[in-house]
């Protein structure tokens, strides 16, 4: 099953601070490409980069969206991200609360208008 066989899925990244973390959060949903975020963190994160293996503490944003919206979202996370190789990874969400998926489904029925030009 490809996760574009779903209906909703968990979007999730990894930023460097808990201000980048809200903001990351707060853009998704009010572009209403994600129904909801969470911020998780301080993590430590443990990865090999330019040869070296690094260790750095950053902040995880989850966010849930239809698989519609993924890529959307997946683009609008890449766009506004510091990182020059984002994590963006989308997983699949495959059962849950009905109350609560109808809701994920509701809250980003208008993510699929275009997004607002920045001035």
């Amino acid at each position: 099953m490809e996760w574009r066989d779903v209906e909703l899925v968990q979007v999730a990244t990894t930023v460097d601070t808990v201000e980048a973390a809200q903001a990351i959060a707060s853009s998704a949903v009010g572009r209403r490409l994600a129904a909801c975020a969470q911020t998780e963190g301080p993590i430590t994160s443990v990865y090999r980069w330019d040869g070296a293996v690094q260790t750095d503490t950053e902040w995880r944003v989850v966010l849930k969206t239809t698989a519609a919206l993924a890529e959307r979202l997946t683009e609008h996370l890449v766009r506004e991200h510091s990182y020059e190789v984002p994590e963006v990874v989308v997983t699949p969400l495959i059962g849950g609360n009905p109350e609560y998926l109808r809701w994920i489904r509701d809250e980003t029925a208008d993510g699929t208008a275009p997004e607002p030009r920045d001035a």
